[in-house]
Parts: C-alpha cells; structure tokens; sequence
C-alpha cells in the first residue's frame, strides 16, 4: 500500500480501535516497518491538526490514539450532559507524584514517603485508571508495585514520562527522610506555649 492508502486505513482503525494503539501492532497488520508507521502517523496528525477538524492523533509512549480538541471540551460535555468528576484531592496528586517520579513502586513506599497510610488513595487511582499493578516485589509477602497508565499521560497531556516538570533540586536545609533534626541544648520536651 502507498502512503495515500494507508492514511485513511491507519485513521479508520485508530476511529475504531478507540483507545491507544501500539506502532507494532501497526507494523504487523499493514505489513510496514514501525519508521513508516511514524511516518503515517505524523502525516496523519499534521492532515487533523487544521482548524477544519475536531480531533487530533495524540502520541504516548509508543502508541497512538485518535482524541477530540480540547477546545471541544464545553460542546462535548453539554451533548453528552457528563456530570464533572471529582477533582483528585492533595493526598490523591502527592501519591500520583510519588508513583510517577519514582515507578515501579510499593504501596508501603509511598507511605514512608508521605508519612500516612495510603491504601485508599491508591485504591482510588487504580479505579481511575490512573495507576496500575506492575508485578510484584521479590520480597517477603511479595508486595504489588504500581505504575502509572497511559491514561495517566493522557490526562497530564504528556507524551510519555521524561516530559514530567524537574523535581527542585535539594538544597542545604532539607532532609533525608528519617534524619534526625538537631535539637536545642534548652529544650527540654515540653511545649514552650504551656
């Protein structure tokens, strides 16, 4: 097939497929290497990216999915008169963050980052979809390591991790988690308030 056959075939099965499809997969049905899938692609996505059209190929990781403009959002929501989720808590963005700066992780990793009990919050974003099991830790009582999803990246318009915001660098005044904080010789373990 030549590139003009492929990008309508390539976009009729993204419209189809409905959630992110894999380069491979597309290398092994239309026959091609995964440099002419990415080559489709992107023509694909510069052909959708004109003002005359409502949706856009979105690229994560090594998948691609076909999404709807977010300046669409508003006409969307009112059509299919979706109720607004929830937004997600603090506790619910500190437990993504600790999972997708430091991935594949343990749940009682997350709780000795953040100091409290997190089952939960970690609950709620595998419901979401916003992480997922990975497998399981070669420890004692083997604990499941989570991740994050690519509905994570999705909702974060990310395409893949290495686009997360730097975490600040540490400066002289913070501390390792467990370090011991020097005292004052005057204190003597009484609230000074009393």
């Amino acid at each position: 097939m030549t590139t003009s056959e492929l990008l309508p075939a390539f976009e009729a099965v993204l419209f189809a497929g409905g959630e992110p499809l894999s380069i491979d997969r597309f290398a092994q049905v239309f026959s091609v290497t995964p440099e002419d899938v990415v080559a489709v692609m992107e023509k694909l996505q510069k052909k959708l990216s004109s003002k005359e059209s409502g949706i856009e190929l979105v690229r994560m990781e090594n998948t691609y999915q076909l999404a709807t403009k977010k300046e669409y959002a508003s006409y969307i929501k009112a059509m299919f008169d979706l109720k607004r989720r929830t937004p997600l808590s603090s506790a619910a963005l500190e437990v993504l963050a600790v999972v997708a700066y430091n991935q594949p992780v343990t749940k009682s990793f997350i709780e000795q980052v953040r100091g409290v009990d997190c089952s939960g919050v970690v609950t709620t974003l595998v419901e979401k979809g916003l992480i997922e099991e990975r497998g399981r830790l070669e420890l004692p009582g083997k604990p499941l390591l989570y991740g994050t999803t690519k509905n994570f990246l999705r909702c974060f318009s990310l395409n893949d991790l290495t686009e997360l915001p730097p975490l600040p660098e540490k400066d002289n005044a913070s501390r390792e988690v467990g370090e011991q904080i020097p005292l004052d010789d005057d204190f003597n373990g009484e609230d000074e308030a009393e």
